[in-house]
């Protein structure tokens, strides 16, 4: 099996596998790798290690060097410069009346292009835009769209849960989200509940939504008539954590409500609760009413 390191570049979390040519790299290591863009400044993720030849797409790129402080300080240099080449790419996007959002401005290693990143609510003609840029800079310019999500990953944000947003920490890709997985939890679809700070429903609706499917096919809903050990009753509430239903059963001396955990009871006729598929709705966002 090869032997790769995985890289980071920016703030990004996602992992890129290259070939580590015979050196030995430890996480947190800078390195200079060669990319399609050419010499990139980038991170250590994960040390040397053995891979399946599945997990490899095309051909590895190598490390070309770890970083020594000269590359260092030119790293340095080229964060410093971001400022100004962001303001003065704003103050262009103002003067040719175009519908951007602005989000970034990254130069390449050698200083030989400066790609700045936007959003938009569709397509945008910037060729006047990169003439203008281009000429006033004396290098290559590239404009790049990207997405709410891409947005929030490379400025930072904390998410409502009062943590840094998964994007930034433990996401190597962007999560799949649905309007179904939110049903699935019973979670309102108030766009204030369920979206992250970049406008998207939030990735961490996946992390259980496996396990609130799977429970939709045992737990009936409220309302359905049920058989227990003291009867025939309906359920009243359902406590899917729990794995329990509280069902109310109609006495002589009136009604009683007790919790019965699931295999407890079993669903009369046909009341059966509806397992939502994330499949059947795709949509990424939702819209205030």
């Amino acid at each position: 099996m090869p032997i790769i390191v995985g890289v980071r570049f920016g703030a990004a979390n996602k992992l890129y596998y290259f070939d580590p040519k015979s050196e030995q790299f430890s996480v947190g290591d800078n390195v200079i790798v060669e990319t399609v863009r050419g010499l990139e400044f980038a991170k250590i993720g994960q040390a040397n290690t053995q891979v399946d030849e599945s997990k490899i797409v095309g051909e590895l790129k190598p490390v070309v060097r770890k970083a020594t402080k000269e590359d260092e300080k030119r790293h340095q240099e080229n964060l410093d410069k971001k400022a100004a080449a962001f303001a003065l790419c704003n103050k262009k996007i103002e003067a040719h009346g175009l519908k951007m959002h602005l989000v970034d401005a990254e130069y390449t290693f050698d200083r030989s292009k400066v790609v700045f990143s936007f959003t938009a609510d569709g397509r945008v003609d910037f060729r006047e835009l990169v003439k203008d840029l281009a000429g006033e800079m004396k290098m290559r310019i590239e404009l790049r769209q990207i997405y709410e999500r891409d947005d929030v990953k490379i400025k930072g944000a904390m998410g409502m849960c009062g943590r840094e947003c998964c994007c930034l920490t433990c996401l190597s890709h962007n999560e799949k989200a649905t309007v179904k997985m939110a049903k699935n939890q019973n979670i309102s679809l108030n766009p204030t509940k369920v979206s992250g700070m970049c406008g998207k429903l939030m990735c961490c609706l996946k992390y259980e939504n496996d396990y609130y499917a799977s429970m939709a096919k045992v737990m009936p809903k409220v309302g359905a008539s049920v058989k227990v050990d003291k009867g025939v009753g309906k359920v009243v509430e359902t406590d899917v954590l729990r794995e329990r239903v509280k069902v109310a059963i109609q006495k002589e001396d009136g009604i009683t409500q007790e919790y019965y955990k699931v295999g407890e009871f079993s669903v009369i006729g046909k009341v059966e609760p509806k397992v939502v598929d994330e499949g059947d709705d795709d949509s990424d966002s939702l819209k205030e009413e």
